[in-house]
């Protein structure tokens, strides 16, 4: 494999400056607009409504739901994604007659 001139790679640079200093002005701006411009924020009023008051009685929040079958999926997705894995590093692996140039 050939290295490219100089000359030729430093052609690029000045978009690649561009490119980054317009990524960094987007990120200041983001950042800025995310300070000045705080969004409401709705939440639960701490008084009970007309339906009943959500909050537990004196006591803390029991489980909701079912645990063992949120831990269940949780597994089920580290297998799949193992599995998954596996199978795309053995199908893309390299084959031993061929070598990169």
């Amino acid at each position: 494999m050939r290295w490219p001139d100089r000359a030729a790679s430093a052609t690029g640079t000045p978009i690649t400056l561009r490119a980054a200093t317009a990524l960094g002005a987007a990120t200041a701006l983001g950042a800025v607009l995310l300070l000045a411009l705080p969004g409401i924020s709705l939440a639960a009023s701490p008084t009970p409504d007309a339906v009943g008051d959500p909050r537990s009685s004196g006591q803390g929040p029991g489980l909701v739901g079912d645990p063992l079958l949120a831990i269940g999926i949780v597994i089920a997705i580290a297998v799949a994604a193992l599995v998954v894995t596996i199978a795309y590093v053995r199908l893309t692996a390299g084959r031993e007659g061929r070598r990169a140039p």
